[in-house]
């Protein structure tokens, strides 16, 4: 921290920014992490009915972020274990960030057997630990079991946030999130509409471009900042530009990313980098603000059919390219594989640019990053054969459990990865999860 607190005001992580729209439409914008909240030792104050006292340790949160159609092993599982392992060309993105994460492979889908198309039964067992029931999963999704037990005293239980806007499939292909038996909870996959969700209801002056979502809040703003040491003033005025940034860069999308094409439309996803970005950036507003401890964040569908024009493929789609079907060179050939390389490691550099963001804001004695656990699954291994043992993840975060900086052949299900995640990590207290039979300690620190 930049200041220790003495003498000073203090005041509540959840304090807001509140307003009014010209309509009369609620506005609130939570405040970014400030020195003013914390003790000397990082510890977070929580109001209460008479005055502020010290609340628990900095509370922690969880990511769950999803990429479709499998890998190709040999760009992205590294060859060597422990701590001196090769940078594979998947997960060179992630070099810089080599000791914030544990790279896992060898895990088993345990739950993947029985009915669906390969990628319906995998998507199933991978979130829920549960057999696909020809409409979804049996059970609740990894990221709902935790929400369940983390989510109840933030806004938002838990946000469920997607970028491919493509419609393909049924509901396996196109959620990630269950609340329970066959209960999906679909991805907010528009930037406009998550950004309404987390600062308040749009009016016409803004969707315009005439006024900004600030223009409601102003009055509370500079009110609070005439109570706040300079290097608070500072983290404020740093946030509501970055709030004021965001919505310039949605405003200024076209109209047509403001809709889901229906799931007969054969066109692509519009600009899917530009669009990831302000969804990461979405996210981390909300954790850093304590709108939410659980999130899911879907950048591709489960058997996407999507084409990749910023990175030159378009001669197929992204499916395609895991089969020899004729349309595309095949995962088994070179051209193949080299394709899904590229592709994958798009993926990465998304993952990179949220773990880039985490670690940029301030937090306590730390930063947002150091108070987040986020784990990255695929609903495959090697693509072509649909393969559901051996799987290989990302665990990431900053939280002290977390065993870091190494890549480790662990024997043991995704229950077990989850279990381990969600009560030795996170603290949660799940007690158990489908297909889980044991702790995993080489996550462990």
């Amino acid at each position: 921290m930049s200041q220790v607190i003495t003498k000073r005001v203090r005041i509540s992580r959840r304090t807001l920014l509140k307003g009014l729209t010209a309509a009369g439409s609620p506005i609130a914008i939570g405040l970014p992490p400030l020195t003013t909240m914390f003790n000397s030792l990082g510890t977070a104050y929580a109001a209460t009915p008479a005055k502020l006292q010290p609340e628990k340790p900095i509370e922690s949160r969880f990511v769950l972020w999803f990429n479709g159609n499998g890998i190709p092993e040999r760009y992205w599982i590294p060859s060597e274990e422990g701590a001196g392992y090769r940078m594979t060309p998947c997960l060179f993105p992630l070099a810089p960030f080599r000791q914030d994460f544990h790279v896992l492979s060898g895990v088993d889908n345990a739950a993947a057997t029985g009915n669906g198309n390969g990628h319906t039964n995998s998507m199933s067992g991978l979130m829920t630990g549960t057999g696909f029931t020809g409409r979804g999963p049996a059970g609740a999704s990894i990221d709902q079991v935790i929400a369940t037990k983390l989510g109840n005293e933030s806004r938002f239980r838990s946000l469920q946030i997607g970028v491919s806007q493509e419609s393909f499939g049924e509901s396996m292909q196109r959620n990630m999130s269950w609340s329970g038996y066959e209960r999906a909870l679909p991805p907010e996959m528009i930037p406009q509409r998550l950004f309404d969700r987390l600062f308040g209801e749009r009016e016409e002056g803004w969707v315009n471009r005439k006024r900004s979502i600030l223009d409601a809040v102003r009055e509370d703003a500079t009110l609070i900042r005439k109570k706040l040491p300079s290097d608070d003033r500072a983290r404020v005025d740093e946030h509501l530009d970055g709030v004021r940034d965001l919505e310039r860069s949605i405003a200024g999308l076209p109209p047509e990313y403001r809709r889901v094409d229906p799931p007969d439309f054969d066109g692509d996803m519009k600009d899917w980098p530009r669009i990831a970005k302000l969804q990461s950036d979405l996210l981390v507003q909300a954790l850093a603000t304590h709108q939410t401890r659980v999130a899911s964040y879907m950048l591709t569908k489960c058997q996407g059919l999507s084409r990749f024009p910023w990175l030159g493929y378009t001669s197929a789609r992204h499916h395609d390219y895991t089969h020899a079907d004729g349309k595309a060179p095949g995962a088994d050939g070179v051209e193949g594989q080299r394709v899904l390389r590229d592709i994958c490691k798009w993926h990465v550099e998304e993952f990179a640019y949220l773990l880039a963001k985490l670690k940029s804001v301030p937090e306590g004695d730390g930063t947002l990053f150091d108070h987040t656990c986020l784990a990255y699954v695929h609903e495959h291994a090697e693509a072509n054969p649909h393969k559901n043992s051996g799987l290989a993840m990302i665990v990431a975060g900053g939280i002290k459990r977390i065993a870091r900086g190494e890549h480790t052949r662990v024997t043991g299900t995704m229950g077990d990865v989850y279990l381990t995640l969600a009560d030795e990590i996170l603290g949660a207290g799940i007690g158990e999860f489908p297909t889980a039979t044991k702790t995993l300690g080489a996550l462990l620190a």
